[in-house]
């Protein structure tokens, strides 16, 4: 065997044991979203705006931590960095069943739980997106990126349909202790990858540093509208995961396992559009496949609305798929195109900038959606966001992005 071929037989499996990190721990993640509004909600008692609130914080550190995190990520260890995050979400999930076993548990415990988990979150996952295009080719990102996605995609189906039924059983509460398994095994893998050290650079200022990753986003003809179209995106998949469990809960009169099984239809749309993305973007090439995407998707997203009993369930399955399908193919085009046209030294802070301004709409979306449930109630609210989602074809079609076949066509 050559040197290369051991070469990168050690780079396969150093991305499988990354691969497994990610999908121990995300599978974990996806559980605690049906569990952790169900404590809030069946353990608690807490108000509708409570609930959406416990949803912002969990997405909360995306604004206060989203830009400066792709400076930390690119002057730290970075395998140290994500053990470490891996710990500090395990301690801050892992108190809540604790607080409930001893009769401690309160809705400002919750809620400072969450955020913990969430400030932990950021860190992590801009060290993720920065670590894998240094274990695959540029030639191989899309695939990967696409399986990854894929892996998520049935994490989002099998993980919250097995939350709903295990919350029926344990308890919402217990189901957590899953999740705190979750991080410690993730963070046991990710002390066997090597170390990544930061390389040497001159002292520059770390504001410095965020204003030369914002202003490449925001100066390229086409990584700044897949910004906008991806923070209309999050906002309002934001605000309607927020309301999903309340909805179903306290307007259709579902039960826990049906919550579980609706919000696994995320995973579904999620798993089919990781599915088809190679395909579409060779047929159609990545521009016009993110346009074709967010249309299907904004239509999609109006059939949610339609459910009002038990009986009508499919149509917020079918919905949620489909905009699940949308965004993730959307998703995987806009991130692989900042993988490779980024320059290195710039990657991680442009994939900073980008979660900052994409990701940090998530908790303004799910304050949003509580706001317009208390003022108008649940069914008006879900309408509101449903239809919010026509706004994000709407920002490519009126950039540069519209008369593309490839993003890759304009360059900065």
């Amino acid at each position: 065997m050559d040197q290369a071929t051991v070469g990168n037989t050690r780079d396969t499996r150093t991305f499988w044991r990354f691969w497994t990190a990610s999908t121990v721990s995300r599978a974990g993640s996806n559980m605690t979203t049906v569990a952790l509004p169900l404590v809030a909600l069946t353990n608690l008692q807490v108000s509708t705006f409570q609930v959406t609130l416990l949803a912002a914080a969990s997405q909360a550190a995306w604004l206060l931590l989203g830009l400066p995190a792709g400076v930390i990520v690119q002057k730290v260890p970075l395998r140290r960095m994500q053990v470490a995050m891996d710990l500090i979400r395990m301690t801050a999930l892992g108190s809540v069943p604790v607080a409930w076993w001893l009769d401690r548990l309160t809705f400002t415990h919750l809620l400072l739980s969450a955020l913990v988990t969430s400030l932990a979150t950021v860190l992590f996952d801009i060290g993720n997106s920065t670590f894998l295009p240094a274990l695959v080719s540029k030639d191989e990102l899309t695939a990967r990126n696409s399986l990854i996605s894929g892996t998520e995609a049935v994490s989002q189906t099998g993980a919250p349909s097995l939350s709903g039924l295990l919350v029926k059983v344990m308890g919402a509460v217990d189901v957590l202790v899953i999740d705190t398994v979750s991080y410690a095994l993730s963070a046991a893998i990710l002390r066997t990858l090597p170390e990544r050290t930061p390389a040497p650079r001159p002292k520059v200022s770390a504001w410095r540093l965020i204003r030369e990753g914002c202003a490449y986003v925001v100066r390229h003809p086409v990584m700044r509208p897949c910004v906008g179209w991806a923070m209309v995106s999050n906002f309002f998949t934001a605000g309607l995961m927020a309301l999903t469990p309340l909805y179903l809960v306290r307007e259709v009169g579902t039960s826990s396992t049906v919550v579980g099984l609706v919000i696994a239809a995320d995973g579904v749309g999620s798993l089919l559009g990781s599915m088809v993305t190679t395909r579409l973007t060779r047929r159609w090439g990545t521009a016009r496949a993110m346009v074709v995407a967010a249309l299907f998707g904004g239509v999609l997203a109006l059939v949610i609305p339609l459910t009002t009993s038990p009986a009508s369930i499919g149509f917020f399955i079918v919905g949620n798929a489909g905009v699940a399908m949308a965004v993730v193919i959307g998703s995987i085009v806009a991130r692989t195109h900042r993988q490779v046209e980024s320059p290195p030294e710039l990657l991680s802070r442009v994939m900073a900038t980008v979660r900052f301004i994409s990701w940090g709409a998530l908790p303004l979306g799910a304050l949003l959606s509580g706001v317009l449930a208390e003022a108008f109630g649940l069914r008006p609210a879900l309408w509101a966001v449903c239809a919010g989602f026509l706004l994000a074809p709407a920002v490519l079609l009126t950039s540069k992005v519209r008369g593309l076949r490839n993003l890759s066509e304009t360059r900065v």
